[in-house]
């Protein structure tokens, strides 16, 4: 009996977790809250709020992906305003569901991947790894294209499509090179490519300048036609990403706190859920940004149904004119800081999603260059392929959002299930009213996606 206990810390320590000990940032404070305060929370703190902030940033990226952008300019050119309202809840759902992920990570220690390794038989923690590794693949293909869109635009055209996507490859070592000197850093990187978007887009939003009365009536009242079923489904399937789930769960560990202490978990929710809500709000402005810029250019127009990623740019020059600094390019800057983002945060996902499901213990390197290689592999093969054919990749780009989608119901049901489980989540697992909640957002993300899907594949 004795020995079991001796080996125990062993093997937890020879499990495999989402950062080490000596990576984790220190909040400043959060001990000595706890130890003085007993069980009663402290007051809020803006200085503990900016050292909590990052993590939730990260897990906004994939709100802001080529897929996304994808998604906001063809529902905005198609179907004009009359989809915001969509775009407004599924960002609202999508949120409640990362702050579930978020709860789970730091109440347990652990992210969903490890939780799902340890809780399930084989069989079953199998299917939702190939699952998440499917829905990964294919969120990852759209963001490597993105970029490579956005060299392609940027180099005018002297940059072909499959050598962007080598660029973008490599690009992502560098990236993941950064995360040596510092959590913190690798954060500051991304805040820095999220001010690019939110700066480049605004920009354009201010050029188009869209009827304010036209967006709100937008957002608040719902309408869906037959007509835009397929920018029904790409809007909500590229908002609530898979992968994203199980990455939201293992970012939050990246700050040092005692997950045995009940104040300093009620903390690090506090401040974990305010920033979080803050980075969706971001990244809904800027989705709204995007897709309000072209439904005030491109809605009830011969070229509506054309419009894609590839070709988005020089819609928006013709339309716009050049102005300043032309719009085209604006475009392309803001499109490769959403591609180049998003790319590294997939990696980030890939490894834990990798290394959770099979307890991989590899050097940070080679996981980053097998997973990686699953998603670069056919993102080449793609990039030939489609190069010289913009509407077969755009169609393609459609087709992904709508196989995230699918891939929704195996992301969100262990993550419910995991938070409802007292033995897992001790006194935070979620209340009756917030499961109850959470189960009817579930449950109406799943039949949404399904109804649009299944009238998709019928048209």
């Amino acid at each position: 009996m004795s020995l079991d206990e001796n080996q125990q810390p062993l093997l937890q320590e020879e499990e495999e977790r989402a950062y080490d000990s000596d990576e984790k940032v220190l909040v400043i404070g959060i001990d000595s809250d706890a130890e003085s305060g007993g069980t009663v929370l402290p007051p809020f703190s803006w200085k503990k709020l900016w050292l909590f902030t990052g993590p939730g940033f990260l897990m906004s990226i994939a709100f802001l992906d080529p897929g996304n952008l994808e998604g906001d300019l063809q529902a905005g050119a198609i179907a004009g305003y009359s989809l915001l309202w969509l775009l407004f809840w599924a960002t609202a759902m999508g949120l409640l569901v990362q702050l579930l992920s978020a709860r789970l990570g730091v109440a347990t220690g652990r992210h969903l991947a490890e939780l799902c390794r340890e809780e399930y038989p084989t069989w079953a923690r199998m299917i939702l790894w190939i699952m998440a590794e499917l829905a990964l693949i294919g969120a990852d293909i759209q963001e490597v294209i993105g970029s490579a869109i956005a060299i392609k635009i940027l180099s005018n055209g002297v940059v072909p499509l499959w050598a962007g996507v080598t660029i973008t490859a490599c690009d992502c070592f560098i990236f993941l090179f950064l995360e040596n000197y510092g959590v913190r850093k690798l954060e500051a990187v991304f805040a820095v490519l999220i001010g690019v978007m939110a700066v480049t887009f605004g920009w354009m939003f201010a050029d188009a300048k869209p009827s304010a009365s036209e967006l709100f009536l937008g957002i608040l009242i719902p309408k869906l036609s037959s007509r835009t079923i397929q920018q029904a489904v790409g809007v909500v399937g590229c908002i609530i990403m898979p992968h994203n789930v199980f990455l939201h769960s293992a970012l939050v560990q990246s700050r040092e706190i005692d997950h045995n202490n009940k104040v300093q978990v009620q903390e690090a929710l506090r401040y974990y859920s305010i920033e979080s809500t803050t980075a969706l709000v971001i990244s809904f402005v800027i989705n709204l940004f995007v897709t309000t810029v072209f439904a005030k250019g491109f809605y009830g127009t011969e070229l509506a149904n054309s419009i894609g990623l590839v070709n988005a740019g020089q819609y928006l020059q013709d339309k716009y004119g050049g102005g300043f600094f032309p719009i085209l390019y604006i475009w392309g800057i803001g499109l490769l800081a959403a591609g180049q983002s998003s790319t590294i945060t997939g990696t980030y996902a890939g490894q834990f999603i990798m290394g959770g499901f099979l307890n991989m213990r590899l050097k940070k390197w080679l996981r980053a260059l097998i997973t990686r290689s699953c998603a670069i592999i056919p993102t080449i093969i793609v990039a030939l392929i489609f190069d010289t054919s913009e509407d077969s990749l755009d169609v393609l780009n459609e087709w992904l959002n709508v196989l995230q989608s699918i891939q929704i119901p195996f992301a969100l049901i262990p993550l419910l299930c995991l938070v409802s489980k007292e033995r897992i989540m001790g006194t935070f697992k979620i209340g009756s009213i917030l499961k109850v909640v959470s189960w009817l957002v579930a449950a109406l993300v799943i039949v949404i996606n399904g109804y649009l899907s299944a009238r998709l594949f019928l048209q």
